[in-house]
């Protein structure tokens, strides 16, 4: 313990000190422990007590939590987030204006006390004065100490400031959000009051209307009741003449449909009869049976007939009532063999010879095959049919192979091929041709003419007149149904 002379003790109490103001006021009751450091500076302990975070922490742990949470909260929940913000940055800025009040006590009293050591070192001598000296150094370090501290305070006191002006705009556009929602919400509250409001209204009307139609239905009912009544009554005056009436009427409607097919079948027969007649007087005469599926054959009819080698053939297609001839392109020969366009028509051949025209027809309409019909509805379930051929002829040429081809009729094609060989392959289209054959051919009513494109056509014999009547059928159906293509032969009149 460092001892003081009388000399100095009686300086010390000579001199003025001058007391230190009861306005001052200090953030605790003990004063603060420091240590030094190297050169002299000041090390300050480190607080044993750890009292949680910061005010200002919170705070802006808090505002990150509602910038992230802003999409979950309602505009009100929002508006009541930033006003706890906003008091809570308030009373940071009251604690930063105190502890500014405190730091500026702090340089009063630092201030004060060296004051009093640098009188104290003027009274000290020896090692008493060392003691002052660094005391007096102590006091300086904890003047910059100070000075530092109300350094980072200003900047402390900066940020709050610009937070508190950041929670107070945040807070008036979340009141002026909340007064615009408010009026959405009043505004949809009006409409829906309004929409309800039509809807009682038209509801009391559909009421008016429905009551009004029950006493209107009322009244026909009534009325239909009494219209009843009255053919009753009159009915009972006269049943016996309406049900005469209604029993002539059908009566006549039968003799009418009677006679009528009666007319038809004699004008048929007349008609028959009369080409019958015709054919007598010429000099040739048709050879066959009149059906699809046959073949017909010119010969002359006696010996004296001018013989058919020096004369020239054409057939015809006449209507069933004579008034339409087409010419049968290519049907130059003495023997045809009906098509399916055949069916339902007279068929007439004209024989010219020295100048001399004879015409000779059948007896009637050339009729269709028996079954064939119904075969074709079977076979147009399917999306194709293949039939099995021969090749005849080839570009006009007769064809040397007899081997059997594969006749493909689809739905948009067809196809003539044997195995994965494939001669032709052509959708429909208005350059292809199909028709029977029209030449002299012993397999004429079995052969047909196809002409996938131009530059390129086939005469092909099938198995059957059955065969090739339905694969002609099926694929004039094929085209005119799924691509509008109407398949006939040269120069034929669709």
């Amino acid at each position: 313990m460092t001892k003081i002379s009388p000399e100095i003790e009686e300086n010390m109490q000579g001199e003025v000190i001058f007391p230190v103001s009861a306005d001052v006021s200090f953030a605790s009751d003990g004063f603060p422990k420091y240590k030094l450091g190297p050169d002299n500076q000041i090390l300050e302990e480190p607080k044993e007590e750890n009292k949680g975070p910061s005010l200002k922490e919170v705070v802006e742990q808090e505002t990150m939590q509602l910038s992230d949470q802003h999409k979950r909260l309602s505009v009100r929940d929002l508006a009541c987030k930033f006003d706890k913000n906003l008091t809570a940055a308030a009373k940071l800025a009251e604690e930063a204006k105190l502890r500014e009040v405190a730091s500026l006590e702090g340089h009063v009293l630092l201030k004060k006390l060296r004051d009093a050591l640098e009188s104290l070192r003027g009274c000290m001598a020896g090692r008493n004065k060392e003691d002052v000296e660094k005391a007096i150094s102590m006091v300086e370090a904890l003047a910059v100490k100070l000075t530092q501290n109300e350094g980072e305070l200003i900047q402390e006191k900066f940020e709050v400031k610009r937070l508190a002006n950041f929670l107070k705009q945040a807070s008036e556009d979340a009141k002026k959000l909340v007064n615009q929602e408010k009026s959405f919400a009043c505004a949809e509250i009006e409409s829906a009051r309004a929409v309800v409001q039509r809807i009682g209204e038209a509801l009391d009307e559909e009421e008016r209307d429905a009551q009004n139609s029950k006493n209107q239905a009322a009244d026909v009912e009534e009325l239909v009741q009494e219209v009843q009544e009255a053919r009753r009554i009159k009915l009972l005056h006269q049943p016996s003449k309406v049900m005469d009436m209604e029993h002539e009427l059908r009566a006549l409607r039968n003799q009418i449909r009677d006679k009528s097919i009666v007319s038809v079948k004699l004008q048929k027969e007349l008609a028959k009869s009369k080409r019958a007649e015709q054919n007598k007087s010429a000099p040739y005469v048709l050879d066959g049976s009149e059906t699809l599926g046959s073949s017909l054959q010119l010969k002359p009819r006696s010996d004296s007939s001018p013989p058919l080698s020096k004369c020239s053939v054409q057939w015809y297609r006449v209507s069933s009532e004579g008034s339409q001839h087409e010419v049968i392109s290519g049907a130059n020969k003495t023997f045809y063999a009906p098509e399916p366009f055949d069916v339902g028509r007279v068929l007439q051949v004209d024989i010219v010879s020295n100048g001399q025209k004879v015409s000779v027809t059948t007896s009637g309409p050339i009729e269709p095959a028996a079954g064939l019909a119904s075969h074709v509805e079977n076979l147009l379930r399917k999306s194709s049919f293949e039939f099995s051929v021969v090749i005849s002829q080839m570009n006009g040429q007769d064809h040397a192979s007899h081997s059997v081809h594969a006749f493909n009729v689809g739905k948009m094609r067809i196809k003539l091929c044997r195995g994965w060989i494939t001669k032709a392959r052509e959708i429909y289209s208005m350059s292809m041709l199909l028709c029977g054959v029209r030449t002299n051919s012993n397999t004429a009513a079995k052969s047909l003419f196809w002409q996938p494109r131009k530059g390129l056509s086939f005469v092909l014999t099938f198995n059957s007149e059955r065969d090739r009547n339905a694969a002609i059928m099926l694929a004039r159906k094929y085209a005119y149904d799924c691509n509008g293509v109407i398949l006939a032969g040269p120069e034929d009149q669709a």
